[in-house]
């Protein structure tokens, strides 16, 4: 089930639901169907610098530098 984010156009509440496609939105705050959907916002990469030193002593360990810029990778 996708989750989507509505706003009601009766109370202007702004919320996010689980919606199957066979099943009509309502808003929990008053109970109305006269909903618009919302461009939702796209979850961050979350690459901090601690992810990437440990995927990149991973993929050393593994002998694939693919997550290596041209200038990182061990010159052989």
């Amino acid at each position: 089930m996708p989750l989507y984010d509505y706003r009601c156009n009766d109370c202007n509440q702004i919320f996010e639901l689980l919606v199957k496609l066979s099943e009509v939105p309502t808003c929990p705050g008053c109970g109305s169907q006269q909903l618009e959907k919302q461009v939702s916002l796209t979850a961050p990469q979350g690459q901090t610098a601690g992810i990437l030193a440990r995927a990149r002593s991973q993929a050393a360990r593994e002998g694939h530098f693919s997550n290596y810029s041209p200038a990182e990778r061990p010159r052989r």
